[in-house]
């Protein structure tokens, strides 16, 4: 064996080596540190064992087993082993999904919610159904009959739509021939004669009313002027008025003080005057029956009675 070819083996022996490192440490990665977690489909849509897990597009993990349920076989029960640490939570949602277009399914799990819950390995990972490719292919063919229907019914619509144009315009070419022209002519023809006959009325009417707006803005000035001027006279007479109130305010508070001082003395004040009445009673009747007291100071003495003998 020439040299060339020994240092060729050798080299070839080291990348199968280095290749075989690889290969191991990559699984001892995958398999070291792992929890098994579960989750239910109805449509698993060409998932198989070794798909990956993806946990907000990130691999973590690979898919262990896809296959019908044992307490409900119309589910899909996919069994899934994620890296330690992985923060799935009740928030997070398990669906069916693509690593990229020209890849194979994949098992996608949203991030959830950090202030979600965590769940513990072993638990179901809340899923959510994706519709399916055969699915897609009804609601299309669904909704291709129904366009049919409304293409048929819009072509319908249409025709008297089209029928109802020949008819506009069939009217219109009538209302725009000649002879309906010859008479918006005269229509034209006429309103030009009135303008022009009334055009110098209506110059002298607005010549008119721009005067009287003249007019009108000099009254409004000179009302405005006579307000002006009456108001600060009567500002002044209001400012008068509310002195003079405000002294006859504080002269009644005077006089009523006054009278509350002097209040022992009118009480005497009134009954001298009733004394003084009683007394001018008296003297009234005492002159009434004897009227001569005016004139004498003495009483006359009384006469006696004559006496029979």
């Amino acid at each position: 064996m020439t040299t060339e070819a020994k240092v060729g083996a050798f080299v070839l022996g080291c990348f199968a080596i280095l290749a075989f490192t690889v290969i191991y440490l990559l699984n001892a990665q995958m398999s070291g540190g792992t929890v098994p977690y579960k989750t239910y489909l109805r449509y698993a849509g060409g998932l198989e064992p070794g798909a990956p897990v993806l946990f907000g597009g990130i691999e973590v993990g690979k898919v262990k087993a896809v296959r019908p349920a044992t307490v409900d076989p119309t589910k899909i029960e996919i069994l899934v082993e994620v890296k330690e640490g992985t923060p799935l939570n009740e928030k997070s949602i398990a669906k069916l999904g693509l690593v990229s277009v020209m890849s194979d399914a994949a098992l996608s799990i949203t991030t959830g919610s950090n202030d979600a819950k965590r769940l513990p390995p072993g638990s179901s990972i809340p899923s959510k159904e994706e519709a399916s490719l055969d699915e897609i292919a009804g609601k299309l063919a669904t909704v291709a009959d129904n366009a049919d229907g409304l293409i048929t019914q819009a072509r319908g619509e249409l025709e008297g739509i089209s029928g109802d144009a020949r008819n506009l315009l069939a009217n219109l070419n009538h209302a725009t021939g000649p002879a309906n022209q010859q008479k918006v002519q005269a229509v034209l023809d006429n309103v030009d004669g009135m303008l022009a006959t009334e055009r110098p009325k209506i110059d002298h009417l607005t010549d008119q009313l721009n005067t009287l707006t003249q007019h009108a803005d000099a009254t409004i000035e000179n009302v405005n002027g006579t307000v002006t001027d009456a108001r600060e006279p009567i500002r002044k007479d209001l400012a008068e008025l509310q002195t003079t109130l405000q002294q006859a305010k504080a002269l009644l508070g005077d006089m009523q003080v006054m009278v509350r001082a002097n209040d022992y003395k009118i009480d005497d004040t009134v009954e001298n005057l009733r004394v003084a009445t009683d007394n001018l009673d008296q003297l009234t009747d005492s002159l009434k029956q004897r009227p001569w007291s005016l004139v004498r100071i003495r009483q006359p003495k009384e006469r006696e009675v004559p006496q029979q003998k």
